[in-house]
């Protein structure tokens, strides 16, 4: 008789402990989602943007993310870099690439190396840094096959 009285309590335990296995579950589940995004931060590539059609990635401005963008431009169509006097690095310059006319990239650099995944083609970059512009033109005829680097003055003169 008493194994019958305990049957529903035993049930009720069963349960709510059925339920705090799957609510830890869930619990590891959800951290190991950041873990595998500090993986990728781990390699010191900055995260891709999109922008329409067109991917890009900039940055640079640590030793472990100017290796990994410096490392990278093999396999992305672009490459731009940004220096300032001296040759030293400068970063926030104002990118627009456009393609006949058609404006197809418009961003702010987060560093001096900005990748660009482009189809291939003729593009014009503008590149403006301290009220300065640089332009140039470039072929993009598949990955690391363009690079271009852009110096700017001091003080923006």
């Amino acid at each position: 008789m008493k194994m019958q009285r305990n049957t529903p309590r035993i049930a009720s335990t069963m349960l709510a402990a059925a339920f705090a296995l799957i609510q830890a579950a869930g619990a590891v589940a959800q951290t190991a989602a950041p873990e595998a995004a500090s993986e990728i931060h781990r390699t010191g590539m900055p995260a891709t943007q999109q922008q329409g059609d067109v991917s890009y990635v900039s940055g640079g401005v640590g030793r472990d993310e100017s290796t990994a963008l410096r490392q990278a431009r093999r396999q992305w169509p672009l490459s731009l870099q940004f220096t300032g006097p001296g040759a030293s690095y400068v970063a926030d310059v104002q990118v627009k690439i456009a393609k006949g006319g058609t404006t197809v990239l418009d961003t702010t650099s987060h560093g001096p190396y900005m990748l660009v995944r482009l189809p291939q083609g003729r593009y014009t970059v503008n590149a403006t840094y301290s009220g300065v512009t640089r332009r140039q033109t470039v072929n993009v005829r598949g990955n690391g096959s363009a690079r271009a680097t852009f110096s700017f003055p001091s003080g923006g003169h």
